[in-house]
């Protein structure tokens, strides 16, 4: 299976920045970022495709970057301007699939990173 582990969540007040890290055992064809907040169900925030197609949900569009390193096995979510609707615990992705979405099924996940805004 392949493994995915998360880092760079932390505590930030709204307007501040943090970058997310993902380190992955293999390659594979889509890389994706989901959040969840407390008492709500998961979302898509950010998914690349292998041709580098990007996708956003609308929430977090101009404010948000999502890239990916395949020579060090890293995903990366940069994250700006922060909100404090953007609190969730955020975990990282991978599918098996080039056709990937924020909707479609995601094979692998990581345990996730913990961010908190707060205003």
């Amino acid at each position: 299976q392949v493994q995915l582990v998360e880092s760079g969540g932390g505590s930030v007040q709204a307007g501040g920045s943090l970058r997310l890290s993902c380190s992955y055992t293999a390659t594979t064809a889509c890389m994706g970022w989901f959040r969840q907040a407390s008492g709500k169900e998961r979302e898509g925030v950010a998914a690349i495709r292998p041709d580098g197609t990007l996708r956003y949900t609308d929430s977090v569009k101009g404010r948000f970057t999502i890239s990916r390193d395949n020579a060090e096995k890293s995903l990366y979510l940069e994250m700006n301007r922060l909100k404090p609707d953007d609190t969730a615990m955020y975990y990282c992705a991978a599918a098996n699939y080039p056709g990937c979405s924020l909707f479609t099924r995601w094979t692998y996940w990581g345990q996730g990173t913990q961010v908190t805004v707060s205003s």
